[in-house]
Order: structure tokens, then C-alpha cells, then sequence
């Protein structure tokens, strides 16, 4: 019925509206809605052009603006040969003639038009600064044409308009029975962690005001938010009351982090926690192999492992496996380009993956790259399969489009997009602490129930993943994984049969 509707009232939009001026908007009211409307329509327009050079697998400009009503379920918009129209619930807002076939400031001054409805009709698009508004509607532009793709706002322009620059004093907790707020976590290098705050602490007082008397809004204002601010707080540690002054600030995440564990029943570990696949995380990474050359073995946790610079993928897994194919980008059906690093490895010492359903784009390409060249012993469950790298189009604005329209498969050629890596040796069988305990007594037992499904490439990666599941609880998954790594590592006997995945 509803569709039936729909075709009724194109054909009444058809015939019952008039068609629009040359522009839709007057030079002496450039700013409407609090958007500057030619400003917006000038950066639709560039986005358009942009996409209009890329392969859009058959889709046209349709399908991106009529994609604009999944902004809510109230608004239906359809493109034809020669209308645009908006329709919301029941009734027709907005109803425009179709420009002609690559007239991007037309399509720009319709865009800014419908989003100009959707946010008289829309509280929360209505609400949204310029960069909020961007972001919304560009993605839902994208979506029509790329699933994966999405839109980064200037930072320059971001800044310049709100301050929407998100800091942090860089505390995590929450408030326990009297109401005070306790630190569960602290992150590193924040001011919280250079005043010397510690997990544990109690936070009774802030600027003057009892905790316990503060909103759960003013609090979530006084630790993170947008600008710098500062806050006096009252901490109750176990050496006593003190007060510390924390100022919010823009804190960066290091792409890896290392960890070196000394024992001496197990000798000397790295642990190398890697976040994204970057020439940063590469450069940590060689300067810390550098540091420990004498590790005896190495824990590549990328369960959470993020990338999308083919480049600094090859510079991380040429560490390891040297000038090897780490992977070929696909960018056509006839056209794939391989990717060899440049220089040699830097270690011999045994390494094991940790991967997860989180490790993703170049990221799983490096855990391909060492199972593959016999380099490492992959721990876990399955990879996301979700390996593209995006093409980056740089708009007028100063943002960004990224268009994740390049696959990756391994360096032999395999594919992991929309398939995945998988474990040799499977952590998600448990489900109870009983069998949690055998899985412990099974390592000691160097039975490891080891699988290699990564060599049938006609297995259905469905199944594999329902036979190795996500492990629910993280703190089952991290202490599983410390403890099969640790084992593998320490045994040259289990490591051998493992990393040759026989």
C-alpha cells in the first residue's frame, strides 16, 4: 500500500508542482537554518564531481540522494529522470525538477535543499553543527554508493567552527553507593595519569561541589567533552586526601604498544599491542625489536587491529618476514598489484598472532602475511573479512571522502575479503570454568586441538566461524591467550609443529 502511495504522489508532484527558478536559494539570504546555504551546496557540489570519477559498480547520482531518507524513517525520497522529490509520513515537502546529467551545483543546491527540510522536520539533524550535519548526511550519501565508505570532516574548519576537538583528563569509573566517583582506569599519558592518579581512588569533590551531588551529565561534562577545561578535584587515595588540578586536553593514542615481560622460567617476552597499522606503529615497533634483541619470543596481540595504508602494512610485516609479498590490492577484476616490503627482517625470534572478529583491513593482511611465510602461530578466532583499503578524496573544504573500494588478498594470492584469516589453534572453547580448566590442562598437555582451515579455500568461512565463535567474556579471552602464547613460545617442540600448521 504504502509503495502505492509513493507512485501516487510522484505522479501528482509531476503534475501539480511547478518547476524551480535557476536557484533555489536568494543571494541576499546566504544563511538559512543557521547553515550558509551556498557554502553547503558549493561542498555537495565537490562531492559529487569527486564520486563522479570513481567506479561506482553501476550505481548513478540517484542512488546517493535518494539514500538521504535513511536519515529517518519518516523521510522517502525518490529520484527519477525528472523529479526529486521528499515525502514525509504522508504528505510531499519538498518536489524539485531533476538537473541535467552532471550539473553538480544544481545537484549541490538540491542536496542542501532536502537536508534543509529534513531539519525542519528532523530534531536531532536540526540540532547538529555544520561538522554533525556533515557527517551525517555526507555518510548517508555514501552509503547509496559505498557501504564502507565514509566522510571526514576539515579538522581545520571543525575547529575554527566549534572548538569539536574531544578531550579528555583521561579517567574511567563511575560512582559507587554514597554517590563519590571511583577510578576504574586511567589512561596513559592523560593529565589524570601525569597528576598521578591511580585506579582505586575515590573523586568526592570537584570545583567546590560535592560528587555525590553533581548530575551524572555534569560529571561526564568535568571528564571528557569538547574544548579544554579545567577541574580541582578532591581525591581520596590509600595515602590519604589530596587535590590535583586537571586540565582537559586532546589525547593521542600511541598505534602499538609494547610491553617487555622478563621471567625466569620463560625468559624475556616483547608484547606488541598493536591498535592501527601505521608508519607509526611500524617505527614503535622496529625501535623496540631494536631495543630487546634478545627476546625469546614475541606476542602480536592484533585482536583490535585496525589499518588501511598498504605501505605501513608492509613496513610492519617486513620486520618480521623481510622482502616477501605481504599482500595484492585488487582494484579490478583484471588488475591486482602486489605489495613486497623493501628491506630485511629485522627478528627471528618465534612469534603468535592473537586475532580476533576485530582485526580488520591491512591488519589482517599482516597475520596473513606471517602465517603464510611460516612466521607466526595464529591464536584466537577468526578474523572480520573485512579487508579494503580505502581510496581518499580530498574535497574543497578541506575534508574528505574515503571510498573502501580496494580488496585485499594475501600475498599467494588467497582472499580475505568478505572470508577472513583463521586460527590454528581455536581459544573459544569454553563455556563454563570446568571447561575452562580442561582447556588449561589441555595446554600443559601441548594439545592444542590445532586446525589449519586457511589452506581449503572451498570451505564455507560460515562455518568455521560458528565452530570458533567469539568469546564472550574479554577477561576468558585475555587470560586464555596470555597463557596458550606463553606456553607456545616456551615449547620450540609445540611452536615448530604449530607454525608449519601441520
Amino acid at each position: 500500500m504504502r509503495m502505492i502511495k509513493f507512485v501516487a504522489w510522484m505522479f501528482l508532484a509531476a503534475v501539480a508542482m511547478p518547476a524551480c527558478a535557476d536557484s533555489l536559494f536568494f543571494e541576499d539570504e546566504p544563511v538559512q537554518d543557521g547553515l550558509n546555504v551556498f557554502d553547503v551546496s558549493a561542498t555537495f557540489a565537490d562531492i559529487y564531481e569527486k564520486l563522479d570519477g570513481v567506479k561506482w559498480g553501476g550505481k548513478n547520482i540517484n542512488v546517493a540522494i535518494e539514500s538521504l531518507e535513511s536519515l529517518n524513517p519518516n523521510a522517502h525520497i525518490a529520484a527519477t529522470d525528472e523529479r526529486v522529490v521528499l515525502v514525509w509520513r504522508d504528505a510531499i515537502i519538498a518536489n524539485y525538477p531533476r538537473p541535467a546529467d552532471k550539473d553538480w551545483d544544481a545537484f549541490g543546491e538540491i542536496t542542501t535543499a532536502l537536508v534543509l527540510k529534513l531539519r525542519a522536520n528532523d530534531p536531532v539533524l536540526r540540532h547538529a553543527s555544520t561538522s554533525e550535519m556533515y557527517q551525517l548526511v555526507v555518510d548517508s550519501l555514501m552509503r547509496g554508493i559505498d557501504e564502507n565508505g565514509r566522510y571526514i570532516y576539515s579538522r581545520a574548519a571543525e575547529i575554527a567552527e566549534d572548538g569539536r576537538l574531544l578531550t579528555s583528563v583521561g579517567l574511567t569509573g563511575a560512582r559507587d553507593a554514597r554517590g563519590n566517583w571511583r577510578v576504574h582506569g586511567v589512561v596513559k599519558g592523560s593529565p589524570a595519569d601525569t597528576a598521578g592518579v591511580r585506579a582505586g581512588d575515590l573523586i568526592s569533590g570537584i570545583n567546590g561541589r560535592v560528587v555525590a551531588q553533581m548530575s551524572d551529565a555534569e560529571l561526564e561534562s568535568v571528564m571528557n567533552g569538547f574544548n579544554s577545561g579545567t577541574s580541582k578535584m578532591k581525591l581520596l587515595t590509600p595515602a590519604g586526601a589530596r587535590d590535583v588540578v586537571l586540565r582537559r586536553a586532546s589525547i593521542v593514542l600511541a598505534d602499538t604498544d609494547i610491553v617487555h615481560r622478563t621471567n625466569s622460567d620463560n625468559g624475556a617476552i616483547l608484547e606488541i599491542v598493536v591498535h592501527r597499522v601505521s608508519d607509526n606503529a611500524a617505527a614503535i615497533i622496529n625501535e623496540a625489536l631494536a631495543k630487546y634483541p634478545d627476546v625469546s619470543g614475541i606476542i602480536l596481540d592484533m585482536r583490535a587491529a585496525t589499518g588501511d595504508d598498504e605501505r605501513a602494512a608492509a613496513k610492519l610485516a617486513g620486520l618480521f618476514i623481510g622482502a616477501r609479498p605481504v599482500m595484492r590490492i585488487v582494484e579490478t577484476a583484471m588488475d591486482e598489484v602486489e605489495v613486497i616490503p623493501g628491506g630485511d627482517a629485522v627478528t627471528d625470534a618465534p612469534i603468535v598472532v592473537l586475532m580476533s572478529n576485530m582485526t580488520r583491513g591491512t591488519a589482517e593482511a599482516v597475520v596473513a602475511a606471517l602465517y603464510e611465510n611460516a612466521r607466526g602461530v595464529l591464536v584466537g578466532t577468526p578474523t572480520a573479512g573485512a579487508a579494503r583499503i580505502a581510496t581518499r578524496i580530498d574535497l574543497a573544504n578541506g575534508g574528505a571522502l574515503e571510498l573502501l573500494n580496494k580488496s585485499i588478498k594475501t600475498g599467494s594470492g588467497r582472499n580475505i575479503d568478505g572470508r577472513g584469516i583463521f586460527p590454528i589453534v581455536c581459544l573459544s572453547n569454553i563455556r563454563s570454568s570446568n571447561q575452562q580448566d580442561a582447556f588449561f590442562l589441555n595446554v600443559i598437555n601441548n594439545d592444542f586441538n590445532a586446525q589449519d582451515f586457511n589452506q581449503d579455500d572451498e570451505i564455507d568461512a560460515d562455518v568455521v566461524r560458528r565452530g570458533c565463535p567469539v568469546i564472550t567474556s574479554g577477561a576468558d579471552e585475555d587470560a586464555l591467550a596470555a597463557a596458550v602464547a606463553v606456553k607456545i613460545l616456551t615449547d620450540g617442540k609445540v611452536y615448530n609443529r604449530l607454525v608449519t600448521a601441520e
